[in-house]
């Protein structure tokens, strides 16, 4: 039987369209996060890669992404948040051989900073035999006081969550390419994908012990993603917060212990 409670590689996937201005931040926040799974008591620390994938980019964030030579980063056309994903992983995980059981799969956006135990919480919860974690998003100080007393109205980021988001999202490989992998399209990508583990029956938690911090801007990268959300709120004055994907019938897993760093 395959030991799903192992882990011993980790790919980081992150999008970027012209975010010269944020990415600094995203990277030096996965910089940390990243030391923290090597400092993590009684675990052998997986190997760990992050790709930067460029998509459509004009600006200067290729030049921002080549300031980091810890983490890679390839180009592509395909102008979608959920073509630039799927070519992250694949460009890390080139062939079907490698989505094994005992490969993590993280992704999160140019415009996010995940918190210091963004990883080492994911991989405390995939040795617990979780295949898929699902964070939560708080946006920055871009959102103005109005639209960040609306958010905190509207959304309860508790544990058991019924939030979505691609910016905080974690998989077990071999899920993943059961699923299908990231869909080819433009927004919403993260919700197909979820809507396929849970239909596979996965084992997931729904967790806000890792909350990423993004952009609060209202005019976004892709159409239907976070900046519209917010930019909806704004214009609505309120209303519901979106169920990003169904919640019932799916499998919850029991919140692991987490090991304390060492320091």
């Amino acid at each position: 039987m395959t030991d799903r409670g192992s882990v011993d590689n980790v790919v980081v996937v992150v999008p970027a369209r012209n975010e010269e201005e944020l990415l600094p931040r995203c990277l030096a926040a996965l910089t940390v996060a990243v030391g923290e799974v090597g400092g993590v008591a009684g675990q052998s620390p997986p190997v760990i890669d992050v790709v930067v994938v460029l998509d459509r980019c004009s600006d200067g964030t290729a030049e921002v992404a080549a300031d980091w030579p810890a983490f890679g980063s390839i180009s592509t056309t395909g102008g979608a948040v959920g073509v630039a994903r799927r070519a992250g992983v694949r460009h890390l995980l080139p062939t079907s051989n490698l989505f094994t059981s005992t490969t993590w799969i993280a992704t999160t956006d140019a415009d996010s900073a995940v918190p210091p135990n963004w990883l080492t919480v994911q991989l405390a919860f995939a040795r617990n035999s979780v295949d898929l974690v699902l964070g939560t998003v708080v946006p920055d100080d871009g959102l103005s006081d109005g639209g960040r007393e609306r958010w905190d109205a509207q959304h309860r980021l508790v544990e058991g969550h019924a939030h979505v988001h691609g910016a905080n999202l974690g998989v077990r490989a071999d899920r993943y390419l059961q699923a299908g992998e990231f869909a080819l399209v433009d927004g919403h990508e993260d919700v197909r994908l979820v809507s396929a583990l849970r239909g596979l029956r996965v084992s997931e938690i729904r967790t806000e012990l890792i909350p990423v911090l993004t952009s609060g801007r209202l005019t976004g990268r892709t159409p239907g993603g976070f900046a519209g959300y917010l930019r909806d709120q704004a214009t609505e004055g309120g209303g519901h917060a979106p169920v990003r994907g169904p919640v019932t019938g799916s499998r919850r897993a029991r919140p692991p212990v987490i090991e304390p760093a060492r320091r």
